[in-house]
């Protein structure tokens, strides 16, 4: 049908409109806007390309276009015409910015979340965590999220009677922990000693390939930031064991300088936490109980020394076997992969029956390493800690050229000499234990103010020395050696003397079996 001859009008061929007409041109005068949360408008988008910022990416920082919680999604299709339309292309050849989520409209509560019991905060569990759970044990926060037995109580026995159990037990027998939350990273690349030499304060280039060193780690400060044995794996190729609640901290730490700082460098750094499962058995026998469980391992002393690592199977289960200890005594870390993790642990634990091999949890755990002076990053230190305030400048390297922390080291409030140490404390009472965080005086008054020397940071009873222990922070304290200072509490005062705080074995003979 002829439309002319039924007066119908010829419908207009549809066109986008990207800019409503006005009697006032753009730029002078009108205002066309375009992102109503920026309040950017068309004449900012005109001024843009004029400017010469042709790509999207840059217009958008340019005007902070499509900056706002919409991400674009209601400004940003009309601004890529008008730019397409001043430089005369289509809109597809200009492409589009980077949307970030939320992509769709989340409510408020869904970013504040909700109040879930145990739910509230991710819980990190051991592949082992079932079976402590079976056999009664209390469980204690950790650091990183993570949760590790605390002590295994036997019928009727109270917590300190569990722990001494424990800790005797350790150091006369077999003690087996897991210790598989201990942060682990893997380390590979050509220029992966170069790393390690700058984050620790000891030297790494003669370390051979199988064998095992303790280093600390400093911030830019100076001050104490982790710890931890890191073994050489291969040529270019170390795993790095960090302290469980900075595990995350310190790969970050690695990452920051590695790509800030050095990104030249040839090295890769990746979490392997959870991919090993970590069981370390301690005490006298325990290189017979090993030996009864593996036998491509050489454990004679002189193939298999302290601070080395051998590759093998434990209970037929591929793992690498690593002579380092926490506590002293001769010990034997193991790693399985996860899924292996139980079949070991029960595989040791019936082998070791005849060895009366006893679980430990990290209260026994932090008694053995107290009894020996071994500090805890976080618990000895409190990021105004260096190495020589904790009697460890034999671990700063006197050759290496640089390393992050060394030039704070040298700074004059850091190297006076009547800084806090690190000492023990033995109090004239013997059962009496004092309170971690307990503030030391030298001079006691009636009352306060007095004079605050330094406090308690580890405190806990020593079945093996028949007596409490305690190590602390104290100003001029290596210099203090025998005196007595105090701690006064709300209902009475305890006094002790200064000590080394090495309290057990301070040879150190026990730990080569």
């Amino acid at each position: 049908m002829n439309h002319r001859s039924t007066g119908a009008a010829i419908p207009a061929p549809a066109r986008a409109l990207w800019l409503v007409p006005s009697d006032r041109p753009v730029g002078r005068g009108g205002k066309h806007f375009i992102d109503h949360q920026n309040d950017v408008t068309a004449a900012d988008l005109l001024l843009a390309a004029r400017e010469g910022y042709r790509s999207v990416e840059h217009l958008k920082r340019y005007t902070t276009m499509g900056m706002g919680t919409d991400q674009g999604k209601t400004s940003n299709v009309n601004a890529l015409a008008l730019l397409a339309a001043s430089q005369g292309v289509d809109i597809a050849a200009l492409g589009t910015t980077t949307f970030r989520p939320p992509y769709t409209p989340v409510t408020i509560g869904a970013f504040a979340g909700h109040e879930r019991g145990d739910l509230l905060d991710p819980i990190r569990k051991t592949p082992l965590h079932d079976w402590h759970d079976s056999v009664g044990a209390p469980f204690e926060n950790v650091g990183g999220g993570w949760r590790r037995a605390w002590y295994y109580p036997k019928a009727g026995e109270t917590l300190h009677e569990a722990v001494n159990r424990e800790v005797e037990a350790a150091r006369t027998g077999v003690g087996i922990v897991d210790a598989s939350t201990l942060g682990k990273i893997d380390i590979q690349g050509p220029d992966a000693v170069r790393l390690l030499n700058w984050v620790y304060t000891n030297a790494w280039d003669r370390l051979d390939v199988g064998r095992c060193r303790y280093g600390l780690m400093l911030g830019e400060d100076g001050m104490a930031m982790d710890d931890g044995v890191t073994t050489r794996l291969g040529e270019h190729h170390y795993m790095m064991t960090t302290t469980t609640g900075n595990a995350a901290r310190v790969l970050g730490w690695l990452e920051s300088w590695l790509q800030c700082e050095w990104p030249h460098f040839k090295v890769y750094c990746t979490s392997v936490t959870e991919q090993w499962a970590t069981v370390a058995i301690n005490g006298p026998m325990s290189r017979r109980l090993l030996a009864e469980l593996s036998a491509d391992i050489d454990l004679d002393p002189q193939a298999f020394p302290f601070m080395a690592m051998r590759g093998g199977h434990v209970a037929g289960i591929p793992a690498r076997v690593f002579r380092i200890s926490f506590t002293g005594e001769l010990s034997f870390e193991i790693n399985v992969p996860p899924s292996y993790a139980l079949a070991l642990w029960q595989a040791l634990m019936t082998a070791g029956e005849k060895y009366s091999i006893t679980p430990y949890g990290t209260e026994a755990m932090h008694v053995l390493r107290a009894e020996k002076g071994y500090v805890i990053v976080g618990q000895e230190t409190d990021g105004t800690v260096t190495p020589y305030d904790l009697g460890m400048g034999w671990i700063v390297s006197k050759t290496k050229p640089d390393f992050i922390g060394k030039r704070s080291l040298a700074r004059s409030d850091t190297a006076r000499p009547d800084r806090k140490h690190l000492v023990g404390l033995l109090t004239d009472n013997p059962s009496e234990t004092i309170p971690e965080g307990g503030q030391i005086v030298a001079e006691l008054k009636h009352k306060p103010p007095m004079a605050m020397i330094g406090h308690v940071t580890s405190s806990y009873y020593s079945p093996n020395l028949g007596r409490s222990i305690a190590l602390a922070l104290v100003r001029n304290g290596r210099n203090r050696m025998g005196e007595t200072v105090h701690v006064p509490l709300a209902d009475r005062v305890i006094r002790a003397k200064v000590a080394d705080p090495r309290f057990f074995d301070p040879e150190g003979t026990r730990l080569h079996g």
